[in-house]
């Protein structure tokens, strides 16, 4: 099983990074994206080394000490870098064009969820790596639980921030009629991450408030996944998601005509 998940591990860490190599080049080279333009749908492709380093962490103490165990930690720590760096750079452009531009249009206001999977995951990665860093380095090591807090508090306070305004666009969205689609599902994943965070934080600092935090997230969790799920066996069921796009009615040409 730890050999599976070690053979799963980089296979999905090669995807995760020559994504955000590829993605990112592509679109320097072959389009031009205006900033009125700009989603983000832009972070998908940056939060996956993001998850390799979360999950790199699990397998450190299966590995034999010494050059092992810091290879692979150094490596996960490398990777929350890669993806941590590149978001920083790509979310001013989110919130510039949000500022400059106003809510996105109503089929992508859902996206904007989409900026908490980062966020989220980042703070879990950060935790993870600060259990797995004793296993792998000396006990005079300065790494340890104290960064993790130091980096997924603040991140988590804005996280929240994040989650409160992407909200409040949505239920605005909604009221001034969002229908639903596949983006509905940019609610589940990147709030389960918040989730995950929360409980490293719980973990790390012993405080009722982030375990209660991490409960009230996984609650909300639960109610958006299962409202996605429903909607999408409904859409299904009725062939509404089936179908292809409809056709733009045809403007009959004008009847007037120029007199002299």
């Amino acid at each position: 099983a730890v050999a599976l998940d070690a053979v799963l591990f980089g296979s999905g860490t090669l995807v995760g990074v020559g994504a955000a190599v590829v993605v990112p080049y592509l679109l320097i080279v072959r389009h031009r994206v205006e900033p009125g333009r700009v989603t983000p749908v832009l972070l998908l492709p940056l939060v996956a080394p993001m998850v390799s380093a979360a999950l790199g962490p699990l397998l450190v103490p299966y590995l034999p000490p010494g050059q092992a165990r810091q290879t692979l930690l150094f490596g996960c720590l490398a990777l929350f870098g890669l993806s941590l760096l590149a978001t920083l750079l790509m979310l001013p452009l989110v919130v510039a064009r949000l500022v400059t531009a106003g809510p996105p249009p109503l089929a992508v206001t859902p996206s904007l969820f989409l900026v908490l999977g980062p966020l989220g995951q980042s703070t879990t990665a950060a935790g993870n790596l600060a259990d797995a860093a004793p296993t792998a380095l000396p006990a005079s090591s300065p790494y340890g639980p104290a960064l993790a807090v130091l980096y997924g508090v603040p991140v988590m306070g804005f996280a929240l921030l994040w989650l409160a305004l992407a909200g409040a666009l949505a239920v605005r969205a909604r009221r001034r009629g969002m229908g639903f689609s596949m983006a509905w599902w940019a609610f589940t994943f990147p709030v389960g991450t918040c989730v995950t965070g929360a409980e490293g934080l719980a973990r790390h600092t012993g405080l009722v408030a982030f375990m209660v935090l991490a409960v009230a997230l996984y609650a909300l969790l639960l109610a958006a996944w299962g409202t996605a799920a429903v909607r999408t066996v409904r859409g299904l069921v009725s062939g509404e998601l089936l179908a292809g796009p409809r056709r733009a009615p045809v403007v009959p040409r004008s009847a007037t005509a120029r007199t002299r």
